[in-house]
């Protein structure tokens, strides 16, 4: 039986009881019975991303779009954001869900690990116009990056070996902007196991991805003029915690000898 099916029979069970009040007990046993076959997925059943993609829109225009008129009047208008946000392409992270931000909030940039390569015009030109346009352009208050617990990149970037050879196409070279991060836990840090190592890297690789922000000519510019903060995070879904820290800038006093 197909869910509008499903669907018909209950209501015309409703229906009904409307109608005849004595089959009030009968009537709802078997309205409970439909609605818990209805909610069970057969394994026959397969998944369908169209229907749920379409299924998904459906309820986000019901429940929040035309609830919110004003809210979406606003945004196409234009955008404000307060936040730039670095975040993993893990499905399990996403900083919009996460830390409830609303539409128009952040604009976020997501890969791999949440890296943010230093500046290189022609290399890493995608990142490079996204932290200009959010910095120069939608004058941004502050730049997160946020990294996340069990970071299948992270992971990555600890066991390649980076010795000339390489096992994937864009990985290797794309993770390898941490490695400053990976030296320094495995100095650090160089009896723990690789679940602790692999940790301790993934609050690192966020430090470096600060570190090369500092690289970007308009980024110092904001930070000189205090327009512009750059702050660390760290998400945890296995203990269901959230780590922010900040970077201090500050420029050294010129002696003249």
């Amino acid at each position: 039986m197909g869910k509008d099916s499903y669907e018909e029979a209950i209501e015309g069970l409703k229906n009904l009881l409307s109608e005849k009040g004595e089959l009030k007990a009968v009537a709802a046993a078997k309205v409970e019975q439909i609605t818990a076959e209805l909610q069970t997925e057969t394994p026959d059943t397969k998944f369908n991303p169209v229907e749920r993609i379409k299924t998904g829109y459906i309820h986000f225009k019901k429940e929040k779009y035309d609830k919110n008129p004003a809210l979406y009047g606003e945004l196409a208008k234009g955008q404000s954001p307060k936040f730039m946000v670095f975040a993993c392409s893990d499905s399990r992270v996403c900083p919009s869900h996460v830390l409830d931000f609303q539409p128009g909030e952040a604009f976020v940039v997501r890969n791999v690990a949440n890296l943010v390569p230093p500046y290189d015009k022609t290399k890493y030109s995608g990142v490079g116009a996204a932290i200009e346009y959010a910095v120069l352009h939608l004058k941004v208050e502050y730049i997160v990056v946020i990294g996340h617990s069990a970071c299948g990149g992270i992971k990555g970037l600890l066991s390649f070996p980076f010795d000339g050879t390489s096992s994937t196409d864009f990985i290797e070279d794309w993770v390898k902007i941490a490695l400053p991060a990976k030296f320094k836990v495995k100095s650090d840090h160089g009896g723990a196991s690789d679940a602790e190592l692999c940790g301790h890297c993934e609050k690192e690789a966020v430090n470096v991805s600060l570190g090369n922000l500092l690289t970007y000519p308009f980024v110092r510019e904001g930070l000189v003029k205090k327009t512009l903060g750059l702050k660390g995070g760290y998400y945890d879904f296995v203990k269901g915690s959230f780590e922010l820290w900040g970077l201090e800038f500050g420029l050294s006093p010129t002696f003249s000898v």
